[in-house]
């Protein structure tokens, strides 16, 4: 089974990679070599975001892989505090500039509010998203961008843009790991045609101190990392571990097993994991 081979196909026709190299706390200057060993290695899609501060460097990497760049799916996500149409616009020019790449195969808005708010206000921010939207579908129409998307998005904020904009959102890219299964919200999305992307599958390593998870992975004989990425592999999800280790990225991609439908509802169970340190991330309960 060849992971890094299989797709979905979006909305517009455009087929995405299941498999994706996430970039979060990657930095500028050893991001390069990350996403080149990936590229080596067999993946085909890179996920970064212009507030990862690192879109040079992963453009680096895919310019300087020798892979074709047609043969590659390009993400970014536009900042979660641009809401007006001027400023997510240009954002987009700009992340095509640092990137040094003339499209992008999707670009995504990275969260429906300011992260500021996060956990913290009710303000959905309809109004600016749709902005926001309008700028993306723009770009699309104008060839720098193949596909659109969104990030955290609930289902209020997914019927803002259906209802509303021109285009429906392509992917909803979402937190879910064992521990954090959404099932309402990847199943509202997928009912409207939308593509759910799991990003943190590992709970940004707190996965690996999970008792339950630790037991099963040794039932199947794999690592708890691997047993992680297949579980929301089997949900139907395009999945999105982050690693620098090109031996971790590798086995990262070695899902050459099937978890039971009784090992899944067991893992579907498993009650939210505690954090620790990255508890302070808004993506994880924290505020700023």
């Amino acid at each position: 089974m060849n992971l890094f081979a299989e797709t979905y196909e979006l909305s517009n026709g455009v087929k995405i990679p299941r498999l994706a190299l996430g970039t979060w706390e990657i930095a500028d200057d050893q991001v390069g070599t990350a996403v080149r060993q990936a590229l080596e290695i067999g993946y085909r899609h890179i996920d970064t975001a212009q507030a990862y501060g690192n879109e040079r460097g992963v453009g680096e990497g895919i310019r300087t892989s020798g892979i074709k760049r047609e043969q590659i799916f390009v993400n970014s996500k536009i900042a979660a505090e641009i809401k007006d149409y001027a400023t997510a616009k240009k954002s987009i020019d700009v992340t095509l500039s640092k990137m040094g790449l003339d499209y992008l195969d999707m670009m995504i808005i990275h969260n429906p509010q300011p992260w500021a708010e996060v956990n913290q206000s009710d303000e959905r921010h309809f109004t600016g998203n749709l902005e926001t939207w309008r700028a993306l579908e723009a770009a699309m129409q104008a060839g720098k961008l193949r596909a659109i998307g969104v990030s955290s998005f609930q289902k209020p904020d997914l019927d803002n843009l259906i209802v509303n904009g021109t285009t429906k959102p392509m992917v909803n890219q979402i937190l879910v790991h064992i521990g954090a299964t959404p099932q309402t919200l990847i199943d509202y999305s997928r009912d409207n045609g939308i593509i759910v992307e799991a990003f943190s599958p590992i709970a940004h390593g707190l996965a690996l101190q999970n008792e339950t998870i630790k037991q099963m992975a040794a039932k199947y004989q794999v690592s708890m990392a691997q047993l992680s990425i297949r579980y929301a592999w089997q949900l139907g999800t395009v999945v999105l571990p982050k690693t620098t280790n090109p031996a971790h990225m590798q086995a990262n991609a070695e899902l050459n097993f099937t978890i039971t439908e009784a090992d899944m509802a067991v893992l579907h169970q498993v009650k939210p994991l505690d954090y620790g340190a990255a508890s302070s991330f808004p993506v994880f309960g924290g505020k700023l």
